[in-house]
């Protein structure tokens, strides 16, 4: 089976404490639920979820969405974007299976970016390493203050959220499930990935496309 590996890169730097964390909690909650309502999501998407802050960790490795278990953030000082890139590459390098001769590895890999301010010094090392891999559909989301000049060194398809009230969030998750499932549909259907925003469905008007 190829996979459609899906990883969500979140901020869990001070700023985001309180109101918005808690909305990030649901809206991967509400993500996961809306997936395993989608045959085409449940025969191949794979969800990651990843944190930066003070440092990056994994908070859930690359796992089936019937075996997800929607994970608790916790608060963690600055944004270390840096190391949240290099960590986010050197899993997909680990967890993905590569294609070979004989058999077909998984597609490239979807990365949702949520950060709320601008990164630590030095974070372009990070952002080499992610450089490195092969992905798919990259999407970075500044949130009321995300750096976006940043954001689009990472990706060409940046989207801005004026605010981390509960619709704002939960529509970016809500877009989040219908693109995850859209691409699962065209690997499944058609054997193609998805290769841009045009690709996508249209975002809800809670979320700008910085252009």
């Amino acid at each position: 089976m190829r996979r459609l590996p899906v990883y969500l890169l979140v901020d869990v730097s001070g700023s985001m404490s309180g109101e918005p964390i808690e909305q990030v909690k649901n809206g991967i909650q509400m993500l996961v639920a809306a997936l395993r309502q989608d045959p085409y999501a449940l025969e191949t998407a794979w969800l990651s979820v990843l944190t930066f802050g003070s440092s990056a960790d994994v908070v859930v490795p690359l796992t089936e969405l019937t075996a997800f278990q929607p994970p608790n953030l916790s608060i963690s000082g600055s944004t270390n974007l840096g190391d949240g890139l290099k960590l986010v590459a050197d899993r997909a390098a680990k967890e993905l299976t590569k294609t070979t001769p004989t058999t077909k590895g998984d597609w490239k890999p979807m990365v949702f970016l949520l950060t709320d301010g601008a990164p630590d010094g030095g974070w372009q090392s990070g952002l080499a390493r992610f450089k490195q891999e092969k992905w798919g559909i990259v999407v970075c989301c500044s949130v009321d203050g995300g750096d976006e000049n940043v954001l689009k060194q990472i990706s060409e398809i940046v989207v801005h959220l004026n605010t981390s009230d509960s619709n704002s969030i939960k529509a970016f998750f809500k877009w989040i499930s219908s693109s995850v499932s859209q691409s699962s549909k065209s690997v499944d259907q058609g054997g193609k990935e998805v290769q841009g925003l045009s690709e996508l469905p249209p975002p809800p008007p809670e979320i700008q496309v910085v252009t």
